[in-house]
């Protein structure tokens, strides 16, 4: 059975998993970048740049480990990209340049309607019912395969407020943001029904990672 799982997701020790003011210049908000420098030491984090190279440590072997088995992804809009309101136009195609590194489909959660996004190796369908019909939609498209949730931060946090979600990966990194998006604001009764299973200390972040336990 397709399991919902959520992989890497970064936040800073006081909480926060993006800064403010989120834009094409600072994709996790300003200050935001703090979290990702480690992700782009890695070598997982430079074949997804289409560089070569990078640390093959704990880091990398936990980033790695995020995308076996999955086979369709769900993103909010914020992680598609930094547009608001009604698409003015269909020229925003991502962050990631014209090869994306999904290569499965990503369903993109959003309340105005866009048709789908044909890129190298992944669709992009932008779905405008809700989290839950996203989620069916996706796991009927991975075909048996593992749907994850891919951010951001309002999206993770009513995947598992609403108890979506088998396992939780958080990439904890040693800084401090003090302002912006914060997880552990609005999770309702999580971490109930969840059990810690796994950490480990990498080179930039403590991995950690949670399993549905009821």
């Amino acid at each position: 059975m397709a399991r919902v799982r959520v992989h890497s997701m970064v936040v800073s020790l006081d909480g926060y998993a993006a800064g403010p003011d989120q834009s094409v210049d600072a994709p996790f908000g300003v200050g935001g970048s703090a979290l990702t420098d480690w992700f782009w030491d890695t070598r997982f984090g430079r074949a997804m740049i289409g560089q070569e190279g990078g640390a093959e440590g704990v880091d990398d072997a936990w980033l790695a480990r995020g995308v076996v088995g999955v086979g369709a992804t769900v993103m909010g809009r914020n992680m598609f990209g930094p547009v608001r309101g009604p698409w003015p136009d269909d020229s925003w195609r991502g962050w990631w340049g014209e090869e994306p590194p999904y290569h499965h489909p990503v369903f993109v959660l959003t309340h105005h309607a866009r048709p789908p996004l044909e890129m190298t190796g992944t669709t992009f369908h932008f779905v405008t019912d809700g989290l839950e019909s996203a989620l069916a939609q996706a796991a009927d498209a991975a075909d048996g395969l593992d749907v994850r949730v891919g951010g951001g931060v309002s999206t993770v946090a009513a995947a598992l407020r609403d108890g979506l979600v088998d396992e939780l990966h958080l990439a904890i990194v040693p800084v401090l943001l003090r302002g912006g998006e914060r997880l552990y604001d609005d999770l309702g009764p999580w971490p109930e029904g969840y059990g810690c299973v796994e950490t480990a200390a990498g080179e930039g972040a403590l991995h950690v990672r949670f399993e549905r336990s009821a």
